[in-house]
């Protein structure tokens, strides 16, 4: 088993206790372990919550816990606050890594190692990252200049699994909390950028992990109808608006 020592495994989880099993055994599958594994639970129900405490006893993580949901914020923050390794593998429990992550964790981890400036590198993503400097092995790093065209050059962040250094919240500012997931998100993207963070991500964005959401524990993550319509102009009202948005937030 490759045993990553310097690796915190950071877990966010709400109500989805089978698709944590499945995250945490995908790691045993493919022979991966980690300095310590933490399990941020945003207020579970009390029926996942007794079964967190039998998968605590399975996995040994370490679990931190509300008494009520407080939001993705809080849920990040508190993870982020209980762990003591010099890395963190944030990853969310309906993510599963493919069979081939072990050299792509190694990579990167090694990455980090000889680039202290960099704060995070990037293992999945929705769409490829516009604006790439490629470095080795499939990795790039992620270039942001304000007069580049588009608004997809603002997404240098995303809370999809990635592995950062632990004081990730030092620098870039704790995520805002009491409002929602995507607003979260969003403000750190931003925050990422104004604090001049640096990242790499890898050309195979769509295979490392997969994510899987299935219909007894379906997606907790909420968005507006105009943020998931495909209709046409609908979709170009939405790219002028995030175009125009983007520039405004971060020249503020």
């Amino acid at each position: 088993m490759a045993i990553f020592s310097n690796i915190s495994l950071l877990i966010t989880h709400y109500n989805r206790t089978a698709s944590l099993e499945r995250l945490l055994n995908s790691f045993v599958d493919i022979d991966i372990s980690f300095g310590e594994i933490v399990v941020s639970d945003d207020g579970s129900k009390p029926e996942n919550l007794r079964l967190l405490t039998d998968l605590q006893t399975k996995f040994d993580f370490k679990l931190v816990s509300t008494p009520i949901n407080k939001g993705l914020g809080n849920n990040i923050n508190k993870g982020q606050k209980a762990v003591s390794k010099p890395l963190t593998l944030y990853v969310q429990e309906d993510f599963i890594p493919c069979g081939d992550f072990l050299n792509y964790l190694t990579q990167a981890e090694e990455i980090m190692i000889a680039k202290p400036e960099l704060d995070i590198i990037r293992f999945y993503a929705y769409f490829k990252y516009p604006y790439l400097k490629p470095y080795k092995n499939g990795f790039s790093e992620m270039i942001f200049k304000l007069w580049y065209p588009g608004y997809k050059k603002f997404y240098m962040y995303s809370d999809h699994p990635h592995l950062r250094r632990s004081n990730f919240l030092e620098k870039f500012g704790y995520y805002t909390e009491g409002v929602k997931g995507d607003v979260t998100e969003y403000n750190m993207m931003m925050s990422f950028l104004k604090n001049r963070g640096k990242g790499m991500f890898h050309q195979h964005y769509r295979t490392i992990f997969n994510q899987e959401n299935s219909s007894a524990e379906p997606s907790t993550m909420k968005r507006d109808f105009w943020r998931e319509s495909n209709n046409p102009l609908i979709k170009l009202m939405r790219h002028g608006y995030r175009h125009l948005k983007f520039n405004i937030d971060y020249l503020k």
